[in-house]
């Protein structure tokens, strides 16, 4: 499934939550090389303005920082008010900010269960339509929501984590389709996993030089962006056979052998 709408990064505003570090920090970097002026927001503010500086330094690139922490009901709206003060209109935004925590779902207490639920449904949502009633106004613009491989089927031991990433595969293939013809784009990306900072808080085994690194995620993720795509696989081929095994299995069987691969990640510690 395509759109075929150009789109040129140069010149452009680019808006990326989670930008401190990891594939959020890629998506930034990238998008600069390719002449995007760039919003970064994350929590972190000295992380975002050490990135703004080198940024502008290696690129001669306009960049602004909003520190804003994601998971507070308040955020999208404060981003949407510094925007204003700062009079940038945002051409793409790429919905990267993601929260996710491994193991069994009564253990862990109900706000951190509910975190992932905000940061990476609540936000998007929110920041989508906040954003993107402006670019569908003006005619033009474009929305990349990063999913996972994750969110096409049951994760056991990353449950509400996986569940989240289905909406954001649902809900912007449903937005995608509405905007037809309107000017404005819509693609969800749904990287495997990525060598990043993620998996910190994780007892995985798996080590991080055998996962896709976050540059070539965020290349790949780019490019099919400016290909037309609506649904974006920029991993190796074996995270794209993963989703189509999914959708072949019952959805019993491939909850089943998603638990067994989170228990050998050591997931359900």
């Amino acid at each position: 499934m395509e759109q075929r709408i150009r789109f040129d990064y140069k010149g452009k505003f680019s808006l990326v939550t989670g930008a401190s570090k990891g594939l959020g920090k890629a998506y930034a970097e990238e998008l600069a090389a390719r002449g995007s002026n760039l919003v970064l927001v994350a929590r972190t503010k000295a992380a975002l303005e050490t990135l703004a500086v080198g940024l502008r330094r290696d690129h001669s690139v306009r960049v602004e920082v909003i520190q804003a922490d994601l998971a507070d009901v308040a955020a999208p709206e404060l981003i949407l008010d510094e925007l204003t003060r700062m009079g940038v209109d945002v051409d793409l935004l790429v919905n990267n900010a993601a929260v996710g925590y491994s193991g069994k779902f009564f253990s862990r207490p109900i706000g951190e269960e509910l975190t992932p639920v905000m940061v990476n449904v609540h936000s998007l949502v929110a920041l989508t339509h906040l954003l993107g009633e402006r670019m569908v106004a003006r005619g033009s613009g474009g929305i990349i929501n990063i999913g996972s491989n994750g969110g096409f089927q049951p994760v056991p031991y990353n449950a509400t984590y996986a569940a989240t990433k289905s909406f954001v595969l649902m809900f912007s293939e449903a937005v995608a389709e509405e905007l037809k013809g309107s000017g404005v784009r819509v693609m969800v990306a749904n990287p495997g996993a990525t060598a990043t900072e993620f998996f910190d808080q994780s007892p995985t085994t798996v080590k991080l030089e055998k996962m896709d690194s976050a540059e070539d995620v965020a290349r790949r993720t780019l490019d099919d962006f400016v290909a037309g795509k609506v649904v974006s696989y920029p991993g190796r081929v074996s995270t794209r056979l993963v989703t189509l095994i999914a959708r072949i299995l019952p959805r019993g069987l491939a909850a089943s052998i998603a638990a067994n691969v989170s228990k050998s990640m050591g997931f359900d510690r």
